[in-house]
């Protein structure tokens, strides 16, 4: 048994507990969510979009519910699970005014006949999601599979297990049909045998590189198509011309947002050595500025970590990184709680024999690292394993441009941080994954681009 637990990182006690589901309970979803798959092959989009609507308008409805549970189970600020409601319910309004017109047929021009491909649902998708953005994660699957009439089985995070039943709950309630998104609690054996199974016909992960790898093992086993975002250990590079009011406002919370625990957070601060001391002391005000607190309190700035064991995984990881010689330029004071709260801290002097150089470090640390002109920066962006997102801070546009070109990430943000929006496709590189979640992109991840061609002429 691997029970799903509802711990509060704040006091850290258990405030609910769910059981793993028996072998009948898994075949009775697959079932459901295929026999719903075979029903929605003879309907069409434009029958979903209003009912996708409606479960955009039921997020919004419930956005306090399920705001407030996101904070008791993970413990991010109230008003960053507010902001995220209200980004799930635009997505699936995205893809309700646009997903039908993307799953229009597409003319192909050819000498060999009038040639076309439709784009047609596949099957029943298993969605295997992280608990740092415990709805957004589910929605970017659930919103465009819905559109193109592919079910989805959903495999939430350990530590989420209530956000994952009220999403499903209220999903429901919005009049999307049963089997439209199922939630289960497995373990990781029964998980396998989920993918195995010949009805699951594709995989979405969200999550480490370890859990990504195994997955991805299952799926190319099995043959089945997949979609992987993984970690990242983004760059943010600030160039000698950034302006110093735009640099202010994105460092604000570059690196503090959801406390730090964002795959996209800018973790690698790249700054070329005329703006490194501005840089330190503007990193030195964010941290030092936060106040610790109750996440549900509107005061409260910095909220504890995700869990006790996220918590002392980063402070060993921290520990290692002093060990090998990186230098603390700040630390924020001790904190006087029982909760995961971890003590934000800025890192100067790793160099490339420190352990952390190439980990990810998943909460409120920034490394700041110096160098000379732009070659260096982006040769410093680059010598990692990971290659998500990376932003780039600069007054001269095209210098910024040609700068982003160059990076080796799925994405990248001049003049700000990490960004998210239905239109906008997601993922990376590198050990940081394949796929794309979100904008058309994304939707056509798990569509059959199902080749018609007439050549009736050319045979007469």
């Amino acid at each position: 048994m691997s029970r799903y637990q509802s711990i509060n990182p704040y006091t850290n006690e258990e405030f609910a507990s769910y059981d793993n589901p028996t072998k009948k309970q898994i075949e009775d979803s697959i079932n459901l969510a295929h026999a719903l798959y075979k029903k929605w092959r003879h309907e069409t989009p434009e029958s979903r979009a209003t009912i996708l609507h409606d479960v955009a308008d039921a997020l919004r409805e419930h956005e306090d519910e399920l705001a407030k549970m996101m904070t008791l189970e993970m413990g991010k600020l109230l008003r960053e699970s507010r902001e995220e409601v209200e980004l799930c319910a635009s997505i699936c309004d995205y893809y309700a005014k646009n997903g039908p017109a993307m799953l229009k047929p597409t003319p192909l021009k050819t000498g060999l006949g009038n040639a076309y491909y439709l784009k047609q649902s596949t099957g029943v998708i298993m969605a295997c999601e992280p608990w740092n953005f415990p709805l957004y994660q589910v929605i970017r699957v659930f919103a465009p599979n819905f559109i193109v009439g592919n079910p989805v089985l959903l495999k939430h995070a350990h530590n989420v297990p209530g956000s994952a039943a009220l999403t499903a709950k209220i999903i429901k309630r919005a009049g999307a049909p049963e089997g439209s998104l199922i939630n289960l609690y497995p373990t990781y054996d029964q998980l396998g045998e989920i993918i195995a199974d010949p009805r699951i016909q594709g995989v979405a992960l969200t999550g480490s590189e370890r859990g990504g790898s195994a997955v991805a093992e299952a799926a190319g086993k099995n043959l089945k198509k997949s979609t992987m975002e993984l970690g990242g250990n983004d760059a943010f590079i600030v160039l000698d011309d950034a302006d110093p009011q735009v640099l202010r406002n994105v460092l604000n919370d570059a690196r503090t947002y959801n406390d730090g625990q964002v795959c996209t957070s800018s973790k690698r601060i790249i700054v070329e050595k005329s703006r490194y001391d501005e840089v330190l002391h503007e990193l030195k005000n964010v941290f030092s500025s936060l106040k610790a607190g109750d996440p549900l309190e509107d005061d409260t700035t910095l909220p504890p970590m995700n869990s006790e064991r996220a918590k002392e995984k980063l402070e060993a990881q921290v520990k290692k990184a002093t060990d090998a010689g990186a230098k603390v330029f700040y630390q924020y004071p001790e904190i006087d709680s029982k909760g995961a709260f971890f003590r934000p801290i800025v890192f100067t002097n790793i160099d490339k024999d420190n352990p952390i150089f190439d980990e990810e470090l998943f909460g409120p640390v920034a490394e700041v690292f110096v160098v000379d002109d732009d070659d260096a920066a982006i040769q410093l962006a680059n010598d990692s394993s990971y290659g998500l997102g990376s932003s780039v801070i600069s007054s001269d546009i095209d210098r910024a441009q040609k700068v982003a070109a160059q990076i080796e990430t799925g994405m990248t943000v001049i003049n700000g941080r990490w960004i998210t929006s239905g239109e906008l496709p997601f993922g990376g590189v590198k050990k940081s994954g394949y796929g794309r979640e979100l904008s058309e992109l994304g939707m056509m991840a798990f569509v059959n681009e199902h080749l018609v061609i007439d050549v009736t002429k050319n045979n007469q």
